[in-house]
């Protein structure tokens, strides 16, 4: 009698998230795995999406959706959108910000993808009074929901504040975060530019958040002092718009690029001003001088572990141990102890 592989879906946002989720994936072979933009069960959040346009600049809809899923397509991939064909033995999410409810009867894990927003105000609100994460608008409960079985973080300093936040510690892995564990593959590339300031910038437009860009731009000339200058636009942004206002703001011949390896573009720039975006984090890892809206201690303190690249295998033992754990949820954490692959390395290299 064939045994059927167990299933794994894994719920993906942005391109970022989707890379991510595929990584771990391919760690996975022994398992069929599928995979479903995130999706919500919520009539007000089916209703925002079908009658208005609000989701489009979110993972919901819109051009991340329309992205992630040209790239499922492109490797091959099998799509589950809603869940609505399998059902499954562990899902895998990069948010917990939404979380069907009919996924709620699955085990579950959570794996850090990128930069948490600043908690504000209102996100303290929103926690507070235990309302839906995602009416805060941003990423700043993101992880601290503690409604995963497992929390995969990308450092000490981000389990932390995830504890610190309203997660159980108990809950939480350090296990590195995949794009961001390996920082310095990037340094040997092609890009043919070296030696600029470069800006990443943010889409907080977009999102619905106010942002004074020329001002923003005229600051980046400062800091840049007469040097070269290069723009990577956040590929969610209206690009003529921004084009526009750094042709007017920035010196003549500043480079404006929309697409592209963002990483490799650090590598090469000589200095790196941020608004609130996760590359920072690439720039602090190749020992780049930078600028960002969060204070650098804290940038520091939550950086993500440079692990040689081993995030996604630290991930998917996680997931492998859990799938075939046949306990109660409760019970898995009581007995299962967490290693890092790069451990293992270590001790193979010098057994």
């Amino acid at each position: 009698m064939v045994q059927l592989k167990k299933k794994i879906l894994f719920i993906i946002g942005s391109i970022n998230q989707t890379t991510q989720m595929h990584q771990i994936a391919e760690q996975l072979p022994e398992y069929d795995c599928w995979f479903s933009q995130i999706f919500t069960d919520s009539k007000f959040l089916k209703a925002i999406i079908k009658y208005t346009s609000i989701a489009d600049s979110t993972v919901l809809a819109g051009q991340f959706k329309r992205r992630s899923e040209e790239y499922l397509a492109n490797h091959n991939l099998q799509t589950d959108y809603g869940a609505k064909l399998n059902k499954y033995d562990l899902v895998v999410y990069c948010s917990d910000l939404i979380i069907a409810d009919s996924l709620r009867k699955y085990k579950t894990i959570w794996v850090q993808e990128g930069m948490i927003d600043k908690i504000t105000p209102w996100s303290k609100v929103i926690k507070r009074l235990r309302l839906p994460a995602y009416l805060a608008g941003n990423t700043s409960l993101n992880g601290s929901g503690n409604s995963c079985d497992i929390y995969c973080a990308a450092s000490y300093g981000y389990k932390n504040y995830f504890k610190l936040h309203g997660t159980d510690a108990d809950k939480i892995f350090v296990t590195g975060m995949p794009n961001y564990d390996h920082c310095s593959k990037y340094l040997d590339n092609n890009f043919p530019y070296r030696d600029y300031v470069m800006v990443a910038t943010t889409d907080m437009r977009e999102t619905y958040r106010k942002e004074d860009r020329p001002a923003f731009i005229k600051q980046t000339v400062e800091i840049a002092n007469g040097r070269p200058m290069l723009f990577k636009l956040h590929p969610n942004e209206n690009f003529e718009r921004a084009n526009a206002e750094i042709m007017e703001y920035a010196p003549a011949g500043t480079l404006v690029f929309q697409n592209g390896n963002t990483n490799e573009m650090i590598a090469n720039c000589c200095e790196l001003i941020t608004q609130y975006s996760t590359v920072v984090y690439t720039g602090l890892a190749l020992g780049k001088k930078v600028h960002s809206y969060f204070e650098l201690d804290e940038l520091k303190r939550l950086a993500p572990l440079q692990n040689g690249g081993t995030s996604a295998k630290n991930i998917a033992n996680i997931c492998r141990a859990y799938v075939e754990f046949n306990g109660e949820r409760s019970h898995f954490l009581k007995q299962y102890v967490y290693k890092a692959e790069e451990e293992n390395i270590l001790e193979e290299l010098y057994a």
